[in-house]
């Protein structure tokens, strides 16, 4: 009966250590948060009005510029 009682022992101590006896299955993995579109849109929508308005504010100093190039310079007049 001791032999006995020690190849139990021995046999469960084994398998403890290798984890036979505590086996589970590994748990679910949790699921992705679901990605939607609507979110990415206004992101893109921002970064094309702001490419928009650097545009037009570049495009409005272009046209200031060209102005000043464009207007005559008046002669100055004689002091009298």
């Amino acid at each position: 009966m001791k032999k006995l009682t020690t190849v139990f022992i021995a046999i469960l101590f084994a398998l403890s250590m290798t984890g036979l006896c505590f086996a589970q299955p590994a748990p679910a993995p949790a699921p992705a948060p679901e990605k939607k579109v609507e979110d990415k849109k206004p992101a893109k929508d921002e970064k094309k009005k702001a490419k928009k308005a650097k545009k037009a504010k570049k495009e409005k100093k272009e046209k200031k510029e060209e102005k000043k190039k464009e207007e005559p310079k008046k002669p100055d007049e004689p002091k009298k």
